[in-house]
């Protein structure tokens, strides 16, 4: 494929910043800026290393870091694509250049909110089980229309690892393979909720999830989260004076995003009331596979006594965040035949091909092998973090050890000047997620940090620059 354009990239050898970012940065600038067009094909590699004098590895993290936060598309066979979908909000380290003056330097240290290290993705692998799909004899059959519910394989092999190890009791005709769960969660929100419906959500809690529920016409009822999980007695006051409340959105293995655990007394309850009450039950497991100590609890979905339910999962963070593989699993025929139906509308059909690459990774134990070496990975990044924070941040926050996932929350032990301390973190060319994420009002003054993406350098120097600014940016003790 011809690409008749060139790249004029600046690199500057006696930067701190690493040159792949440098790489990153300025192919993400001429995106947004529209010199690369949507659509746009990248020279290869090779040749780009070639003309940039580079070793070609330290493009090929420039590419993979633009394919895993989405600025970029890999086609397979035909090569790297500007993404037609640009990232919204995206954290990547070009995000906020354009806002900012020429005085100000680019976003250099990214705290995102829990995203995997991209460079470890088992790229080369994938590429590998690509390259064998298509070698295959009856690979014609791949090229026309597959199952709205998912590859039947890829679907057989997901039900078993769920039930393997997460105890599910679950088929392969109980789910539906998405792309991503957050297009799981709409699915499910489209076909379960109604004009006027209510459903119970996390508080503090996740924002994306609460516009999907919004975008279907229902009602939110924010229920609190202690050390403990959602307080499931605070839910008992509304289900009696409302008949409509169809559902509960919740994170119970991991909350988003204070990091905290449902306890298995409160599990007991909320099975009841979900039973007693007939609503749903909407779990999203988002990083069950990373855990560091102890063995995480079976989902809610696997207790057998729960009649009405919903279980989200991903593989985004297990493979890549570029990678847009979700999937749900519920016990309710005609709610999945309803979610089948309107995938059918949406996208006719998932990435058959896709599936069937990750399905050869999964079945050849790369996927296996990759969880354990990224756990080891982010166990040694979270115990680094928190000694950070022990070091530099316990005059300021509480926080907690999480037992697993890729971010802590911290909680502040008092009142802090936002628009301070987010206008210094911006001159000092550090980002964090902002506290309003996590509710729609500015209650919680907690923040959640990810550390699985950033190395150890850029975590000790992040929370260095944070104790400092805390300190002028503190109200009062």
């Amino acid at each position: 494929m011809l690409r008749p354009w060139n790249l004029t990239i600046d690199i500057d050898r006696s930067s701190s910043k690493a040159i792949y970012i440098q790489i990153a940065d300025n192919i993400a600038a001429d995106i947004q800026s529209g010199r690369l067009p949507k659509g746009t094909a990248l020279p290869s590699s090779r040749s780009l290393a070639a003309q940039l004098k580079l070793n070609r590895n330290t493009v090929i993290d420039a590419i993979q870091l633009l394919l895993s936060e989405g600025w970029l598309v890999s086609q397979a066979r035909r090569g790297i694509f500007v993404a037609a979908q640009l990232p919204y909000g995206s954290n990547l380290y070009v995000a906020q250049k354009i806002e900012l003056s020429d005085h100000q330097p680019p976003t250099r240290i990214i705290f995102d909110d829990g995203n995997p290290d991209s460079k470890i993705a088992p790229v080369e692998q994938l590429g590998r089980a690509y390259r064998q799909i298509f070698k295959r004899s009856a690979r014609w059959k791949m090229m026309g229309y597959a199952d709205p519910r998912g590859h039947l394989d890829f679907r057989e092999e997901i039900a078993n690892m769920l039930n393997i190890e997460r105890n599910m009791h679950i088929d392969k005709n109980k789910l539906c393979i998405s792309r991503g769960s957050q297009m799981a969660m709409y699915l499910v929100a489209q076909c379960l909720l109604q004009h006027d419906d209510y459903i119970f959500v996390e508080s503090p809690g996740y924002h994306s999830a609460w516009k999907i529920f919004e975008k279907a016409g229902a009602k939110l009822i924010p229920i609190p989260v202690d050390a403990d999980g959602l307080i499931v007695e605070e839910l008992l006051p509304h289900l009696l004076k409302k008949s409509n409340i169809k559902a509960l959105y919740l994170t119970p293995h991991r909350q988003y995003p204070t990091t905290v655990t449902l306890s298995k007394e409160r599990r007991s309850q909320l099975i009841a009331l979900s039973n007693q009450y007939n609503f749903t039950i909407i779990e999203d497991d988002y990083d069950y596979e990373f855990h560091f100590e102890q063995v995480p609890y079976y989902p809610l979905a696997s207790q057998q006594e729960l009649i009405n339910t919903v279980y989200i999962g991903t593989l985004s963070k297990v493979v890549a965040p570029a990678l847009r593989i979700g999937y749900l699993a519920t016990k309710n025929e005609q709610l999945l035949q309803q979610i089948t139906e309107l995938r059918y509308i949406i996208d006719i059909q998932g990435d058959n091909i896709m599936e069937q690459a990750v399905l050869e990774l999964i079945q050849d134990g790369t996927i296996r092998r990759h969880i354990r070496k990224a756990t080891q990975l982010y166990k040694r990044k979270r115990d680094f973090m928190i000694a950070q924070l022990d070091k530099h941040l316990q005059d300021h926050v509480n926080y907690t050890s999480p037992q697993g996932g890729l971010a802590v929350w911290l909680s502040f032990k008092h009142q802090i000047d936002w628009a301070f301390l987010f206008q210094k973190l911006k001159e000092r060319s550090v980002h964090i997620p902002h506290p309003e994420n996590y509710g729609r009002e500015n209650v919680f003054g907690g923040i959640r940090l990810g550390y699985g993406s950033l190395s150890d350098e850029l975590i000790e120097e992040g929370i260095v620059i944070l104790a400092e600014l805390l300190e002028q940016a503190k109200l009062f003790s």
